[in-house]
């Protein structure tokens, strides 16, 4: 198991039935990178994936 998986899955019990707009998401990337530079290289291969999950 990643370190990521422990967030992941407390994302999704709080977020039981609810759904989250795409803009919000892109949104929230975006303040993310602002208050963690460091991380801007993996949310930006990560909004790539994201992307590209239909190819």
């Amino acid at each position: 198991m990643y370190e990521a998986d422990a967030g992941i899955e407390e994302l999704l019990k709080r977020a039981g039935d609810e759904t989250v707009d795409i803009n919000w998401l892109a949104d929230q990337m975006r303040i993310f990178v602002d208050l963690h530079p460091q991380w801007e290289e993996a949310i930006g291969r990560f909004a790539v994936q994201l992307a590209r999950e239909d190819d």
